[in-house]
């Protein structure tokens, strides 16, 4: 008796191991794609994946469905340890039904979601599924339901990740827009509602599977994705090296890696020119204030005028959010105020401290806008920094100018500390365009108007835009030297360590979606 029952289930195992049988499995390599249990294995620690409810496939008999059902019903359910930390994970099997979703398919991810939070642990979905499940009908829908819920009750609980290897089509895309962030891949990823043969029949138009939503398109255009990589190794490498600046939950603080110090001194001078008019990289800056290879920047295809990211200072995990002057001058639109406003969030759900790096002339002008909404997605940034009571350091580098000043996390918004360099200029507005207002009339009159320009330019900057003004108003806690940029940074970050703010009591705010 016991003989037969264990080879019934050491049979039931392979079975289930194997996935769709050889065949498939060959036909998913030659597609230039892993299997799901291959995944698995680049993910976690060697050796540490626990499977659960290995055994459960789907109970339909219809449409010859019964002659194509495995054990795990096409995805693979667990937990292991990523660096000895402990993630649970849910790798859909496309070798299996297609990776298609049914009822048990999404019990079981449904399972291991619960897992997640009762554990108080990230949540991994490595996507690859043909979508819900025909054969299973209004089941296979409902299960997409329990899913999104999850989701949203795991939201700024755990760090949830999203990868998608596949296509992920439908109702399916909803569970990684959910989570904080997705992982695509080049020529792998594939993400969108209606695919092409739907569009051409309803709109008449002809596109294609990667024009619709392919990963170049979900990182540079449509800001879905927040990591891209050439093939799928790296990209779970990529989502190894996240999880190791992020905490467990919400109640944990961001680990603590050994620390790697800068080279030395930077010449933050030589990198930041004085003329306001001229560009820099800002990632040079950033580089120049962080242990050395810390930078892992998030979405940066997508709104390249604002850089985003996770660095670290002596180890510990910082969250950078700065402005681009070497794109569109650095100014704010609507792309890169979703983008800025979605990272603080983030980061002040699970207690990783902003430094902001200000250089920004305005929120970009113009009629396509304002008509995009520049000032609904604008107030996205003036809100996630007012709501985030994490520590909040801003360095005033050069511009500041007018309620684009204001939104990159001013003192009046709730800064704990601004810091601004010798060359800052905080303004309504730049010099030019204040002189042509205050003294046109004038102007017009000058024997001499390019010597009244200047004179007018140098009297205006000295009353209104350097940053000893600021200073002496408090709006500017301290006017600091290029050099001295990292130590005082890192000095904030030590002292702000024990901060403590509390937000009205309520449901929740209605941020200006």
């Amino acid at each position: 008796m016991w003989q037969d029952k264990i080879e019934q289930l050491k049979a039931l195992r392979e079975k289930a191991a194997a996935g769709g049988g050889p065949a498939r499995v060959e036909k998913q390599h030659q597609s230039g794609k892993l299997t799901a249990r291959e995944r698995i294995d680049l993910l976690l620690d060697p050796g540490s994946f626990v499977e659960v409810n290995g055994l459960m496939e789907s109970r339909i008999d219809d449409f010859g469905l019964d002659k194509r059902r495995f054990p795990g019903d096409g995805v693979v359910t667990g937990y292991g340890t990523v660096d000895g930390r402990t993630v649970c994970v849910a790798s859909e099997d496309f070798t299996v039904i297609g990776g298609t979703l049914g009822e048990y398919h999404s019990l079981k991810i449904c399972g291991i979601q619960d897992m997640a939070m009762s554990m108080r642990v990230p949540f991994i979905s490595i996507n690859d599924s043909g979508g819900a499940r025909i054969e299973e009908g209004i089941s296979a829908l409902s299960g997409y339901s329990g899913m999104f819920l999850r989701n949203t009750q795991a939201s700024g609980v755990i760090p949830q990740i999203a990868v998608i290897v596949g296509p992920c089509s439908g109702g399916a895309c909803y569970a990684p827009a959910i989570c904080d962030f997705i992982f695509l891949v080049r020529n792998v990823s594939k993400m969108f509602i209606t695919g092409p043969k739907v569009v051409q029949s309803v709109l008449g138009e002809v596109t294609t599977v990667e024009d619709l939503g392919g990963a170049e398109i979900h990182a540079h255009k449509s800001g879905v994705s927040h990591f891209l990589y050439d093939e799928e190794e790296s990209c779970f490498a990529g989502v190894r090296r996240l999880l190791s600046y992020l905490p467990q939950n919400n109640r944990e603080q961001p680990p603590v890696a050994a620390a790697k110090q800068v080279d030395g001194p930077a010449d933050l001078k030589a990198i930041v020119p004085d003329n306001a008019r001229r560009p820099y990289d800002v990632h040079e800056v950033i580089r120049a204030i962080i242990d050395n290879g810390s930078f892992m920047e998030v979405q940066q295809q997508f709104a390249p005028n604002a850089v985003v990211g996770f660095g670290r200072m002596d180890g510990e995990t910082v969250g950078f959010v700065a402005n681009q002057p070497a794109y569109l001058g650095g100014s704010l639109d609507c792309d890169s105020s979703d983008k800025i406003a979605r990272f603080i969030r983030f980061c002040d759900c699970f207690n990783i401290p902003l430094v902001s790096l200000v250089d920004v002339p305005a929120f970009m002008p113009g009629r396509d806008q304002e008509h995009k909404g520049i000032i609904r997605h604008g107030a996205k940034i003036l809100y996630a920094y007012s709501e985030a009571t994490v520590p909040k350091i801003s360095l005033i580098m050069r511009k500041a100018y007018g309620g684009a000043y204001i939104a990159m996390n001013s003192k009046n918004m709730g800064a704990d500390i601004v810091y601004a360099w010798p060359i800052a200029e905080i303004a309504v507005m730049g010099a030019e365009g204040a002189i042509n207002i205050l003294w046109k009339k004038d102007m017009a009159k000058a024997e001499d108007p390019q010597a009244f320009i200047r004179e007018k330019t140098a009297e205006f900057e000295d009353k209104f835009m350097n940053p000893f003004i600021a200073a002496k108003r408090g709006y500017v806690d301290e006017i600091i030297l290029p050099e001295e940029t990292r130590p005082r940074i890192r000095a904030a970050l030590d002292m702000l360590k024990t901060k403590k703010a509390e937000l009205p009591a309520k449901k929740h705010g209605n941020i200006p979606l």
